[in-house]
């Protein structure tokens, strides 16, 4: 691995229920055949919709990588927009998973704080998208939803302190393409990627005077 570039992980779901293609795995490999520049190593994985594979999958990744940034990526069948959540919550999983499981505390981290907030200003990510004229609607929530999508993204804030991202995306077609969503998710990580690093050089400016 060459130790000058910043690796960055993306994730996306495999089917589950209606959603027998997950668009966010098609949006993802989309993204993975655009890249995020040369100076950025890309780790693209399909995430299982079972609640005990995500706790071991996730911490995996995180340890593994190292990386700058995760982001994960999620379908939401009321979506019709590119949607960047702001937050995981810790409790209220009843949902079943793939296996037909759900934690039995409908918890995600036992004793963690209700809700984490990313340490990416979403509001100002989706500003910053919209007006370079994508031509794919981007919105901003605070709730992903209390499932898989949750789940993972709640872990994930958990164990980065805060360094990670989740995009909704909606169904293939539902109005956009896979190439469109990767797009999408190219010039939202990318404005995420420039954050993080505008964020650090405040705080080395900071140091240094």
């Amino acid at each position: 691995m060459d130790n000058s570039k910043r690796n960055v992980v993306v994730t996306g779901f495999e089917p589950f229920g209606a959603h027998t293609i997950n668009a966010s795995w098609v949006a993802v490999q989309e993204l993975k055949k655009l890249g995020l520049g040369k100076d950025v190593d890309l780790h693209v994985y399909e995430v299982p919709v079972e609640y005990q594979a995500v706790q071991s999958l996730v911490p995996s990744l995180w340890k593994q990588y190292h990386p700058q940034l995760v982001v994960h990526v999620g379908v939401s069948g009321m979506a019709t927009t590119v949607t960047l959540e702001k937050c995981g919550r810790n409790h209220g999983y009843k949902g079943l998973d793939n296996s037909r499981f759900c934690p039995h505390s409908q918890c995600c981290i036992e004793g963690g704080p209700d809700c984490i907030d990313s340490v990416i200003d979403m509001e100002s990510v989706c500003k910053r998208v919209t007006a370079s004229g994508l031509g794919v609607a981007v919105s901003v929530s605070k709730d992903a939803g209390r499932y898989l999508c949750d789940f993972t993204y709640y872990t994930s804030l958990y164990l980065s302190h805060g360094r990670s991202a989740f995009v909704h995306v909606p169904p293939i077609a539902k109005p956009y393409s896979g190439e469109d969503l990767g797009r999408a998710l190219q010039a939202i990580i990318q404005e995420m990627l420039d954050m993080l690093d505008r964020a650090e050089e405040k705080i080395h400016c900071q140091h240094v005077h």
